[in-house]
């Protein structure tokens, strides 16, 4: 659990939070707390499966098991204490929006960081290469490296749009009550992997010849 996101027994009363909305999946869980921090949190399995345990051994959450899958639901003796701590959970919640502004500021500075060391890197290599090639002729390799540049910029705008249309569908997905099976994300992995092994595949047949 990170500290900066939620305080000592926070995260304990925020998970009997979201299971008073709807029963959930472990993983289900972790994409809500994912998804309602702006994706600045991502609890861990060994994090929230060991307070559903506790929280179910107090009586305050039953489980389910659905083929492979468990189901936890909050007991009236869960929702009994959220009506108690009411006021605990809107000071939760109120400190949770803090944290998670507070994040993502950090979060935006750093990228800003290192956005601006990024284009002071290109411009001394751009300037090098300028001084560079005032001093000898220009030759075919010269094109092959400018060319080669430009498809790597290519690559990357490729790459990034590829994460953000899956991101994408796999929120909206899940956002819409759409269950998300292990077999899914198993072939998303699998095939990356094959991609990502082809590309290395056809780079070192380039580089031998």
């Amino acid at each position: 659990m990170s500290p900066a996101v939620f305080s000592h027994g926070d995260l304990r009363l925020y998970l009997l939070s979201l299971l008073a909305e709807a029963p959930q999946h472990g993983y289900g869980i972790i994409q809500a707390l994912t998804d309602r921090t702006g994706g600045t949190y991502t609890p861990s399995a060994g994090t929230i499966y060991p307070r559903l345990a506790k929280l179910e051994e107090e009586g305050l959450v039953s489980k389910t098991v659905d083929g492979r899958t468990t189901i936890y639901s909050i007991t009236d003796a869960g929702r009994a204490e959220l009506t108690s701590r009411e006021g605990d959970l809107a000071g939760i919640e109120a400190g949770l929006t803090d944290s998670v502004r507070l994040i993502a500021n950090e979060v935006r500075q750093s990228v800003k960081e290192a956005m601006k060391s990024l284009r002071a890197d290109l411009a001394t290599a751009e300037k090098d290469d300028r001084a560079a090639s005032k001093s000898r002729p220009r030759t075919a390799g010269d094109d092959e490296r400018i060319i080669s540049r430009e498809e790597m910029h290519r690559a990357d705008a490729v790459i990034n749009a590829f994460r953000a249309r899956v991101r994408t569908d796999l929120r909206t997905h899940v956002a819409k009550g759409g269950t998300l099976p292990a077999s899914v994300v198993t072939q998303l992995e699998d095939g990356l992997d094959d991609a990502a092994r082809g590309i290395t595949t056809a780079l070192a047949s380039l580089g031998s010849r």
